[in-house]
């Protein structure tokens, strides 16, 4: 673990799966929080916690350790429309500018940004591991990514050290990803995505939490690291880990019939979401000495289910 304290932290998008425990913890280990979100009044934060709008900018950057910024439109939570999708691109871009702009303002500069990203900048047609060195995938959700990352690292032209975590499927008890693949199998209903070999790149939402604090905290970590445990999956292995888990059978549904009822449910974003994906692993958190809590979707599932 790094060295520096983090007296001072200004999280943005807080209110969220990642956002609340991650606030938790930095009040747990003696940091003031400010939590940068649309609706103070409404936010309801752990103890120990502050809200602020956006419109007070630049002011609560001032002098802080380390902005986390975790801010962005869901990007499963509603099909893809043209305004859909220009909501979860321009939540990203434009907020992250909006701090970074903010920052350039500032006569004491946040030390670090923790800048959050996704898997979906990888090309998730590849069946290979990719770590960090790969080179971006096409298509929407690597085109945001991409345009995501470059207004994050902006800050790097005032001396702001700037990490990028690219975050896969997060899995948590509440919320998150989780309890929706795990109602159908509960049902009976259970079964593989398509082809079922598409890269499933999960992280327990302990570990992930862990790692943000890491990043904002130890000065080596600089640069796109990827938010997943060791050992993604396939789609077909992990519902079978799921299916085992609950004590369910899982249905011999055709591959083809899954993928056509997916595209009719979920119109584009299932071609970029559950039937595609990529196997991304860590390299560059594990060569600094990170170590997870649950590197296996087994462990992971044995602890949440």
């Amino acid at each position: 673990m790094g060295a520096s304290n983090l007296t001072q932290v200004v999280v943005a998008g807080g209110t969220g799966l990642v956002g609340r425990p991650l606030i938790r913890s930095l009040v747990e280990q003696g940091s003031r929080v400010t939590v940068l979100t649309r609706a103070p009044q409404a936010a309801h934060l752990p103890p120990g916690a502050i809200a602020h709008d956006w419109n007070d900018l630049p002011v609560v950057l001032e002098g802080a350790d380390v902005v986390i910024n975790l801010a962005g439109e869901g990007i499963a939570e509603k099909r893809w429309s043209t305004v859909r999708k220009a909501a979860i691109r321009d939540s990203r871009i434009l907020g992250t500018r909006r701090l970074v702009e903010a920052m350039k303002d500032c006569g004491k500069p946040p030390t670090a940004l923790v800048n959050a990203s996704a898997i979906g900048y990888y090309n998730p047609e590849n069946r290979t591991p990719v770590d960090e060195s790969a080179k971006p995938g096409g298509g929407f959700l690597a085109d945001v990514c991409r345009a995501w990352e470059a207004e994050a690292m902006a800050a790097s032209d005032i001396g702001v050290r700037v990490v990028r975590i690219r975050i896969g499927v997060v899995l948590a008890r509440e919320g998150g990803a989780l309890p929706k693949m795990a109602l159908p199998v509960r049902l009976y209903l259970g079964c593989k995505l398509g082809s079922g070999q598409q890269g499933l790149s999960w992280i327990h939402l302990d570990d992930l939490v862990a790692m943000f604090l890491e990043a904002a905290r130890n000065p080596a970590w600089e640069g796109p690291f990827n938010g997943t445990a060791p050992e993604p999956v396939s789609n077909e292995v992990f519902t079978d880990l799921l299916a085992r888990r609950l004590h369910r059978p899982l249905l011999p549904v055709p591959g083809a019939f899954t993928a056509a009822a997916m595209k009719v449910l979920m119109g584009e974003m299932a071609e970029a979401l559950p039937l595609q994906g990529a196997f991304a692993i860590p390299s560059r958190a594990q060569n600094l000495g990170f170590r997870f809590r649950f590197s296996t979707a087994a462990e992971a599932l044995e602890d949440l289910i």
